[in-house]
């Protein structure tokens, strides 16, 4: 049937057809040109340090002066002012129920009157032991809200990360100020970190110790650990028996001294 009234619901129809794409054209728009907020940055950093990433592939490049390490990263609780606290450890790939590096990570925005984008601190753990593999447990087994933000103890470093420019693999990059943070250890007066967040959540650490003269003398002197996300499960076992992740029989602390913290000429 046709006439005046079907060609006026048509004429309807279309244009309300027309006003829908023309909403949502406009919704996509604002969506996309939407400025990214602090607070935004902040969650995003948390978010791509978080998970199981190991430094396989490098090992298996240069297996002279990087092992196959563990690090695990997981939310811990959330301050009052929204800052993320987040539970860090680092483990050799073979035992990690045995972490030799335990940490807090506290993310925030950078204060409005620097240059950067997110504050990443590090603090030492007041009972390590009593955190040990606190990602791998189930939540009501962890140490509550309270106890989190009261084991929170000496400030380490702070690291000022930045959004990367255009073009470039990472996402947000930056450094410890100049100058570092004081360390004693090795002979050390002061320390730094260089911090890398890469687009597909791989992330690129570099802690290095120096004397007053500026002589290195702890730390990885070729370049970054790089850690990847955990593989997929199907692929957990292909390497096991890999050399990589059979060391020599020496203390592991004696392995970390000399061969994954303290690179000597």
């Amino acid at each position: 049937m046709t006439g005046p009234e079907s060609n006026g619901r048509s004429r309807a129809q279309g244009l309300v057809l027309k006003a829908l794409v023309l909403i949502g054209g406009a919704l996509l728009l604002k969506r996309l040109t939407k400025s990214t907020t602090r607070w935004d940055h902040a969650r995003i950093v948390a978010e791509s340090l978080s998970g199981e990433k190991f430094s396989r592939e490098q090992a298996r490049r240069d297996p002279d002066n990087y092992f196959n390490l563990r690090m695990l990263t997981c939310p811990a609780t959330e301050m009052v002012d929204g800052s993320r606290v987040l539970y860090f450890e680092q483990a050799f790939w073979r035992t990690p129920q045995k972490p030799f590096r335990q940490r807090f990570f506290i993310v925030k925005p950078c204060p409005k009157e620097m240059k950067c984008d997110v504050e990443l601190s590090s603090y030492a753990i007041r009972d390590a032991e009593e955190y040990k593999n606190f990602c791998d447990r189930p939540k009501d087994q962890r140490p509550h809200t309270e106890e989190v933000i009261g084991d929170i103890a000496e400030h380490l470093t702070t690291i000022h990360l930045s959004r990367c420019d255009r073009g470039k693999r990472c996402l947000y990059e930056g450094s410890t100020p100049p100058g570092g943070f004081p360390n004693s250890w090795n002979g050390a007066t002061y320390c730094n970190t260089e911090l890398a967040i890469l687009k597909n959540n791989e992330v690129h650490t570099w802690d290095r110790g120096y004397d007053d003269e500026g002589n290195q003398a702890w730390g990885v002197k070729g370049g970054p650990y790089e850690f990847k996300p955990a593989p997929a499960p199907a692929s957990c076992c292909d390497d096991m028996f890999s050399p990589l992740n059979f060391p020599p029989v020496m203390a592991l602390e004696k392995k970390i001294e000399d061969s994954f913290v303290i690179q000597k000429e």
